[in-house]
């Protein structure tokens, strides 16, 4: 099933002139809108925490954005640099296998860009040890 086509995000957000990256948090997707929650609050957060770096979502299937519209709206902001984060928990067909695919796509396409993939934030220690912790309190 094919994600419905998105228009570009309508709030007003500029990064300062200096700022030349942005960044995509990249995830699974799912029909149901509640699962899309946790992702857009890391989002939202991060944009919070550095509201001159643009931050978007982008999803592999179900439900979009895809992760194309993502690029193309970093781009409309002046964005040259875009880091991908997968939000997955390890580094499984997804993140192994359709993720650079897409990338290597979306390199050709946007020559211009600088692209770079984060590992799976499952597989950071940070988030290793935050899940323990979460799972023993």
């Amino acid at each position: 099933m094919t994600p419905p086509t998105m228009k570009p995000s309508p709030k007003p957000e500029r990064p300062s002139p200096t700022a030349q990256r942005g960044v995509i948090l990249f995830a699974h997707g799912s029909r149901d809108p509640l699962w899309r929650g946790p992702i857009e609050a890391v989002a939202a957060l991060a944009q919070r925490s550095a509201p001159e770096v643009p931050v978007r979502c982008a999803y592999l299937e179900l439900c979009a954005p895809d992760l194309p519209f993502s690029v193309q709206e970093l781009l409309r902001l002046g964005v040259s640099t875009i880091t991908v984060v997968p939000m997955f928990l390890g580094m499984g067909k997804h993140a192994r296998e359709d993720l650079p695919q897409l990338m290597a796509e979306l390199a050709k396409e946007h020559p211009g860009v600088q692209f770079s993939v984060r590992p799976a934030v499952g597989e950071d220690p940070a988030m290793i040890a935050l899940l323990a912790h979460l799972a023993l309190s």
